[in-house]
Formats: structure tokens, C-alpha cells, sequence
């Protein structure tokens, strides 16, 4: 039986691994050993950070929010239980927006959150 080798196969793998780690720093891009190493921890890196990425925004609009809160002398806690008593659903993301771009709109949603929550404290 003939010996066969990859050639052609080896070549195309080769070449897709080093595209992939285009850019990279020293031999991380310019072997196959090395990329191939580089980009499965890149692939760990970006999936990790894909879940932080939603971690930070989350808390980059609570920090808001709370800002906004404490210029209307109130408290993020407060404010957030107080719309849940309300029935009113708004996730963290706009209202945020709404804190930043409609200050009129948040300071309503703001007095109907107390009520909600001295309503609900009272009875």
C-alpha cells in the first residue's frame, strides 16, 4: 500500500490557524504550535468575558440609577422594591436611559415607587 502523506490538508490547516492568530505577539502568530496554544486560550478569555461584559453593564446602570436616585433623595433599594409593589416592569437597562435622557419621566416613576412602597409598608 502506498505511504500517503497530508500535504495539501496539513497546508490548509496550517494556514487557517495562523489566520486566526493574525496579530498576535512574536510566535503566536507565526507558528502553528504556539497559535494553536494562543487561540484556545483567547477562546477561553473571550467566552469568560462575553459573561463579565453583561456583569459590568449591570453594574454600570445600577451606579446610575443610584446616582439618580440620590439627587431625588431616595435610595436605589427603595426605588426598585417600590416599582416591583407598583407592578411596574423596567429592567435595570432603561432605566438607566430613562434616568440619563428623561429626568421628568424618572422623577414620576421615582414618587410612584415611594407610594408603592409606603402603601405597602403600611399595609
Amino acid at each position: 500500500m502506498p505511504r500517503v502523506r497530508k500535504g495539501a490538508a496539513k497546508n490548509r490547516q496550517r494556514k487557517r490557524l495562523l489566520r486566526a492568530a493574525r496579530g498576535y505577539w512574536g510566535t503566536k502568530s507565526r507558528h502553528k504550535q504556539q497559535a494553536k496554544v494562543a487561540l484556545v486560550r483567547a477562546g477561553q478569555f473571550a467566552y469568560r468575558d462575553r459573561r463579565n461584559r453583561r456583569r459590568e453593564f449591570r453594574r454600570l446602570w445600577i451606579t446610575r440609577i443610584s446616582a439618580a436616585c440620590k439627587m431625588r433623595g431616595t435610595r436605589y433599594s427603595v426605588l426598585i422594591n417600590g416599582l416591583s409593589h407598583a407592578g411596574i416592569k423596567l429592567n435595570r437597562k432603561m432605566l438607566s436611559q430613562i434616568a440619563i435622557e428623561d429626568p421628568a419621566t424618572f422623577d414620576v416613576l421615582v414618587e410612584q415607587a415611594k407610594g408603592a412602597a409606603t402603601a405597602h409598608q403600611a399595609g
